[in-house]
């Protein structure tokens, strides 16, 4: 590899663990909804879900409140261990980029536990 070639890959690897450090502070500081539930969604959902999955006919997201219970119920499958909080980033991710439902004033006291968790 050129020098030239090295010098870039390194500015961008910098670059990339700079976006990442930033990301995770903002993300741990509870930072606006947008970047922690897009951040989330794109790290453990979007494996599985394209937008397509959100616009099928048989979605079973039909409101705010069955967004929300949705997002816990595929957390809760995928053992991700979220807070309700985390849940509603989510949820308000998907909402305001995909479904556009009228939102509850209360979002995070509404979402419901699966079942055993406290």
């Amino acid at each position: 590899m050129t020098d030239g070639v090295q010098s870039w890959l390194r500015h961008l690897a910098l670059a990339a663990a700079a976006l990442l450090v930033a990301a995770s502070a903002q993300a741990q500081a509870g930072g606006p909804w947008p970047a922690r539930g897009e951040l989330l969604y794109k790290t453990h959902c979007i494996a599985c879900h394209t937008e397509q999955m959100h616009w099928r006919e048989m979605k079973l997201a039909y409101d705010w409140e069955t967004l929300k219970a949705q997002v816990a119920r595929w957390q809760n499958t995928a053992k991700l261990d979220w807070s309700d909080a985390d849940v509603v980033d989510v949820s308000r991710y998907l909402n305001e980029t995909i479904y556009r439902y009228p939102q509850t004033s209360n979002q995070v006291s509404v979402v419901t536990k699966p079942a055993g968790k406290q």
